[in-house]
């Protein structure tokens, strides 16, 4: 059998100890090590003048697995991906991809939740949410009596 030698992202090996490494271990061993759920995922949001456009990461999700829901101004995209128990897989040597649920919210107080449109490419969640129109009150001259 082979050996794995775990290596940090600039190519050292992280043989030595390391205290930080040491503090997510335990942080793992109390709230578990399944990471059955990881609440984040990484989104920008840009303004392109009328609306807001807002691109979600989500590879290797299938689009029944997203969902997106909004309440009282706050909109959620949350996803969930399930553990593949096939039996005819080999047994892993290192399994490094995460399963369970991710969501995050944003708040959409300055949108017009009727004309959002969402679209699911190439793992990436992109969804057109124009800006509300804001009603200026006209304006009248009142006569003094």
């Amino acid at each position: 059998m082979f050996e794995l030698i775990p290596f940090d992202r600039r190519g050292r090996s992280v043989s030595v100890y390391d205290p930080f490494r040491a503090l997510d271990e335990l942080e793992r061993s109390f709230f578990g090590s399944n990471n059955s759920t990881v609440s984040a995922f990484r989104t920008d949001v840009t303004d392109t003048g009328d609306a807001y456009k807002l691109e979600a990461e989500l590879p290797g999700f299938k689009k029944d697995d997203i969902k997106i829901d909004i309440e009282n101004d706050c909109l959620t995209i949350s996803a969930e991906r399930k553990l593949d128990n096939d039996e005819s897989r080999p047994n892993f040597v290192k399994r490094e991809r995460f399963y369970g649920s991710y969501s995050r919210s944003f708040d959409v107080s300055g949108i017009n939740v009727d004309g959002i449109e969402a679209a699911y490419t190439d793992g990436v969640l992109t969804l057109n949410m124009p800006k509300k129109v804001e009603t200026v009150p006209a304006s009248r001259r009142l006569e003094i009596k």
